[in-house]
């Protein structure tokens, strides 16, 4: 059976040290400027320092530069493909012709992986970028099993193919949306997406006899969400996905927390090593119980099964964890008083679950004890008042640091 990569979202070193920590065998990142997360935290040290970190510990960085770019952007984008050609990334990831051709002249040492923003939803599209020298295509989210095992089974042998398998997914056609820019004058094609297609609209019906009036439908107090989908859900597929011969499964979210990084990929590479070493003996349930305690949005496996799937929409247009959130970071691990990083309200009482690397099944226990980081004195709540906020609390079971704590709300 042929091992898949599993790829993980980096937004930020820390947030790639994390999802390698808890079993990616690779990450996606970008510099704000050139990938289509201008929010990210990814900055060009960071860019470097992960590369570096990757290549110590044996792991894969793919590099992001698929904006669709104008012609004032090429002084920098040939200026990172440069400094990409002396840093090795494992390869870079771009849809607009432009970039590649520039990519082609000043790195080209780096193989090319076709963005999901090319729109690839064919044999012929991969013959072609196969043709104008990518190793990677990187299909549209829009296909069906039936077409991605046509490609499979006809492609050219060692052209790679990478699919999503879990996270957001856009309204527009592989991602190719301007929406945000008519709206807000923020363009997703340079990766300043506000998410407009998230926000909750009032519909009117105009009786065309009487132009101007306006008669409101299917809405409650907030609009109605019509542009907003579902996330990404394929852990059920996952066998189907491996018996095809996909070469990278790819989990969406660089703006993602470091806890939701953890939860998710933990829970796929699980899966993928369960099923690679009993794949008659293959479950989904509980992999599935665990992406419920992080999902952001409601759960769908879009197109992947049936192009006719009508449950894509998540009309209510909210993002939710009701049961569990981000409780802390393990930053030294001592047997009686371990440093924690907070990133919600902890308090004695509370349940947590220590996410164990390779382990689907989380350690749950109760705070009996806190005491402060500073002081040493011991209390009975802390709350995250600044940035990198800690407490001291004693853990039940010998962990490693950068370990993540949920909590139970």
């Amino acid at each position: 059976m042929k091992k898949i990569e599993l790829l993980a979202p980096a937004g930020s070193f820390e947030k790639a040290k994390i999802a390698y920590l808890y079993g990616a065998d690779a990450v996606y990142c970008g510099t704000a400027s050139l990938s289509l997360r201008a929010r990210a935290d990814m900055k060009e040290n960071d860019l470097e320092n992960t590369i570096k970190y990757a290549k110590k510990i044996g792991k894969k960085v793919y590099v992001t530069m698929n904006i669709f770019a104008w012609d004032e952007k090429y002084k920098e984008i040939i200026a990172m493909a440069k400094k990409l050609e002396k840093l090795k990334p494992d390869g870079i990831i771009a849809a607009d012709v432009g970039i590649i051709e520039v990519l082609k002249t000043y790195a080209p040492s780096i193989p090319i992986h076709i963005s999901t923003q090319a729109n690839i939803i064919s044999l012929q599209d991969c013959n072609f970028w196969y043709k104008n020298g990518a190793k990677r295509v990187i299909m549209a989210r829009e296909m069906n099993k039936e077409q991605l095992r046509y490609i499979m089974e006809n492609k050219p042998e060692d052209l790679e193919v990478e699919i999503f398998g879990h996270g957001a997914i856009c309204f527009a056609f592989s991602g190719r949306c301007f929406l945000s820019d008519f709206l807000s004058c923020r363009s997703a094609n340079l990766g300043d997406c506000v998410q407009s297609c998230r926000w909750s609209y009032n519909l009117y019906a105009e009786e065309k006899n009487n132009p101007g009036e306006l008669m409101p439908i299917e809405t409650d107090e907030h609009g109605t969400s019509i542009f907003s989908s579902k996330d990404l859900c394929l852990i059920k597929e996952l066998p189907e996905i491996i018996e095809m011969g996909i070469d990278s499964l790819k989990i969406e979210g660089r703006l993602k927390t470091e806890y939701y990084i953890a939860s998710v990929v933990n829970v796929y590479r699980n899966a993928i090593d369960d099923y690679q070493k009993d794949p008659k003996s293959y479950e989904a349930t509980k992999y599935q119980k665990e992406l419920e305690k992080v999902k952001t949005r409601g759960l769908t496996t879009f197109y992947f099964n049936d192009r006719n799937n009508q449950a894509i929409q998540e009309y209510e247009g909210r993002q939710y964890n009701e049961t569990y959130e981000f409780g802390g970071k393990i930053v030294t691990y001592q047997e009686q008083k371990s440093t924690i990083e907070i990133r919600n309200k902890l308090q004695v009482g509370d349940i947590l679950e220590i996410i164990i690397p390779n382990q689907i099944e989380p350690f749950a226990f109760k705070i009996e004890q806190l005491w402060d980081d500073q002081t040493g004195e011991e209390i009975g709540a802390v709350s995250p008042g600044v940035k990198g906020q800690k407490v001291k609390m004693k853990l039940p079971i010998s962990c490693q640091k950068d370990w993540i704590l949920r909590r139970k709300k």
